[in-house]
């Protein structure tokens, strides 16, 4: 692992960005920018890319659902869920190989930032095998945790990637639940959800849940009724009411006052810590395996501490925090051990960061407090000046 005089610096870039930009030029930026390594997106969802900097164009829409690397067929001949190579691959070559070809030369080492479970395209073709809420509907652009078929496919994915290609790292992000509220193409509520009822609505009821949480001793059936209760009450009110002012701030813990409801809970971090460990052993032992927090650990079930026993680390993505917050991550330094991997994720976003001395705390801030690395979003959203705040980050950081 990195000491703290030598943390992996790394930037999350799309493909489509490297092939806009040229692989020479984008490896001498990242270089010039103080960085050791690329996170590259190697599977990735749609959405709506402003590109500031772009070359060919200054918007992308990419596939939805896509991988960005050429899948081996025969490990995915007996799988039901198959992934789909994105057509900028064909169009503009395979980034990753071009990357992980140069990887000794220019001495910038590879990371696949791989999105596992969050996937619309597959939810749509597999409607069995995404979660569900309380009242049994689908929410397509989250497969489950809980589907063996789901879990396969997150498995397959890091052993496909990391036997073929042999990374330095691969970043897992959704390999876990996902919540109700997600900014899908054009969400609507007009009831004004609390915190607290989003939650409900996010948290999966599905056939494959139900089944491994009664095999648990699980009172699925009584967990199902007071969430089916607790929302309809919801859905009759005039006005939006705050039914547990201390969510999500108490987390899971508001509820413990349920007790089949708090056990589903439990259990569901049960359920992703052992995903994560089912692809920490399915990749090859030279790929490093780090679990990525995004989101609220009640909504994605994924306990820090758990998911860096299960694998080789954490990225904790701590977007918009304060100095002072980040080093909050002395605390999971001393959960996790030295011997794991501990990252930290910070966005160049507007307005997140006000400028250059900001990041160059943070960035000393978040090393100071035992981080390892620190990965920087994203290298073709922002603009050149405000990119260049990084180099001024890793500067001041290595004195």
């Amino acid at each position: 692992m990195p000491t703290t005089a030598d943390p992996q610096l790394s930037v999350w870039t799309y493909p489509w960005d490297v092939a806009d930009r040229g692989l020479d030029p984008v490896i001498e930026e990242i270089g010039g920018l103080g960085l050791n390594m690329v996170s590259l997106a190697t599977s990735y969802h749609a959405g709506r890319f402003l590109q500031p900097r772009g070359l060919s164009r200054k918007s992308y829409f990419p596939e939805d659902g896509t991988v960005y690397y050429r899948p081996s067929p025969a490990l995915w001949a007996d799988r039901r869920i198959q992934p789909k190579r994105a057509r900028q691959v064909d169009e503009d070559g395979d980034m990753l190989r071009a990357l992980i070809d140069q990887r000794e030369k220019s001495g910038i080492a590879v990371s696949c930032w791989t999105v596992c479970l969050h996937n619309t395209r597959l939810g749509m073709l597999h409607p069995a095998d995404v979660s569900r809420n309380a009242f049994g509907d689908p929410s397509y652009f989250a497969l489950c945790p809980s589907s063996p078929e789901a879990r396969a496919y997150a498995r397959t994915l890091a052993r496909d990637i990391s036997e073929n290609y042999r990374p330095d790292r691969i970043e897992l992000e959704t390999a876990s639940f996902m919540g109700f509220t997600h900014g899908y193409h054009h969400e609507k509520d007009g009831v004004g959800l609390t915190p607290e009822e989003d939650f409900l609505l996010s948290v999966c009821f599905c056939d494959h849940c139900r089944a491994h949480a009664t095999t648990a001793g699980i009172d699925f059936a009584t967990a199902r009724g007071w969430v089916q209760s607790a929302l309809l009450a919801a859905f009759e009110r005039e006005r939006p009411e705050r039914t547990f002012p201390d969510f999500p701030a108490r987390g899971i813990g508001t509820f413990a006052g349920v007790p089949a409801f708090h056990a589903l809970l439990e259990w569901r971090n049960e359920i992703v810590t052992s995903l994560v460990a089912e692809i920490r052993e399915s990749a090859h032992p030279a790929t490093k395996i780090v679990a990525v927090s995004d989101t609220a650990p009640h909504l994605a079930a994924l306990d820090p501490e758990r998911a860096a026993a299960a694998s080789d680390g954490l990225i904790l993505c701590l977007y918009g925090a304060s100095a002072e917050a980040v080093y909050g991550i002395a605390d999971t330094r001393k959960a996790i051990g030295r011997e794991k991997f501990l990252g930290v994720g910070l966005t160049l976003a507007h307005p997140a960061v006000a400028g250059p001395e900001e990041l160059a705390e943070i960035t000393r801030t978040a090393v100071d407090a035992g981080a390892d690395g620190l990965n920087y979003y994203n290298y073709g959203l922002v603009p050149a000046r405000r990119l260049a705040w990084i180099g001024h980050a890793t500067r001041a950081l290595r004195g």
